[in-house]
């Protein structure tokens, strides 16, 4: 757990340290947000935020290779998040383009396909599904390729799509990256396996840098990561996944007293779970630009966080209720899958209704002053 602890001090540092080297590059080559009709922030923004992520997960790497711990556990613990890293910074260049040339949908997206394409050829994809029961379902390469690229390509424009005001997409992938590090780490000490996982240490990377990169990126924001990291911190959360799958037999995912339903099934689906409120999101678009008669990839402004901010909430405030609403979700699914104690369910639904209160109560009693310094990118 203390090497653990050093790479995610080491991802933080890095990428808040980097964070300002990102925003003088992007003023230089004019990476910037400017303020667009769907847009409520009221002055130009720098991009770029992705370099900075980038480094902060390539030092955490680097540091990592170099701790007895983590690089004298299997061989395939630190070249499995070597081919993520190279991944993430494939997709990372796609989105650096289009924070500086504004790329269409479609080139985006075959960037994103050709990144997850890297992650396949080097055999980081989904090998077998465990199933409730202790069995596995095998999946032949053809079918482990196009599940992993689904569930890849899902996550990033999920993250994409949420990332619309300051600090909320590092906010809710961090919140992730935490819960299923969380899961990783139970998962191994209940079952007594090997602590060191690739799952683990990528998880641990990713939420060290979403809170370096808070520290420039949380309202008033000094700037955005732009495509280049959510792009890049979407492709490391569900890759994350993707390597944790096939590393446990299903007779190996047992729990104490949890739902071991939830423990098989989450290291498929945890990237949707800690996304659903983006992916609810992102679905609601598609349909409702589809069926005005426009391209489900044209922008607009009524994702969810518009919808609170119409409803009274602060940029602050509706950021925060977005995250508690992730962190819910995806601390509900860890807890619910490792264990079935009283405590679990009371916290809960303490959690739920201080949740529901915030959200839909709070506007009612205290009105805030609009705030247009804010940023809707999807």
């Amino acid at each position: 757990m203390r090497e653990y602890l050093l790479v995610f001090l080491v991802a933080t540092a890095v990428t808040y340290l980097l964070t300002v080297v990102a925003r003088e590059i992007a003023l230089r080559t004019g990476a910037v947000a400017r303020v667009r009709d769907r847009d409520v922030h009221d002055e130009p923004i720098p991009y770029l935020g992705g370099l900075a992520m980038l480094g902060g997960l390539v030092a955490a790497y680097l540091v990592a290779r170099e701790l007895p711990f983590l690089s004298d556990s299997g061989a395939f613990v630190l070249r499995d998040a070597g081919v993520v890293l190279v991944a993430g910074a494939l997709i990372c260049a796609v989105g650096v383009l289009d924070d500086i040339f504004e790329l269409d949908a479609l080139t985006k997206l075959g960037g994103q396909v050709l990144a997850t394409a890297f992650l396949i050829a080097f055999n980081v994809q989904y090998l077998w599904i465990n199933v409730p029961g202790g069995t596995q379902l095998s999946l032949d390469p053809a079918q482990g390729a196009l599940f992993t690229g689904f569930v890849v390509v899902a996550t990033i424009n999920a993250v994409n799509f949420v990332d619309g005001l300051d600090g909320l997409a590092a906010g809710v992938v961090g919140i992730g990256a935490v819960a299923f590090f969380l899961f990783c780490y139970g998962l191994t000490r209940i079952n007594d396996l090997e602590r060191a996982t690739t799952a683990a240490l990528l998880a641990v990377a990713l939420a060290g840098v979403c809170l370096g990169f808070l520290f420039h990126n949380f309202h008033p924001a000094r700037l955005f990561m732009g495509d280049s990291g959510s792009m890049l911190i979407g492709l490391v959360l569900s890759a994350s996944a993707v390597t944790l799958s096939g590393q446990f037999q299903g007779e190996q995912l047992s729990n104490e007293g949890g739902s071991n339903t939830v423990a098989t099934l989450l290291p498929i689906v945890l990237p949707l779970t800690i996304l659903i409120v983006p992916l609810a999101d992102l679905v609601m678009a598609v349909l409702r630009r589809s069926w005005a008669g426009r391209s489900p990839f044209a922008p607009d402004k009524q994702h969810l966080h518009h919808r609170l901010l119409e409803i009274g909430h602060s940029q602050r405030r509706a950021v925060l209720i977005m995250w508690l609403w992730a962190a819910l979700i995806a601390f509900g699914s860890v807890l619910v899958s490792l264990y079935a104690a009283t405590w679990v369910w009371v916290t809960l639904a303490v959690w739920l209704a201080v949740t529901l209160v915030a959200t839909f109560l709070v506007p009612t009693v205290k009105k805030p002053t609009l705030d247009l310094h804010q940023d809707a990118t999807a």
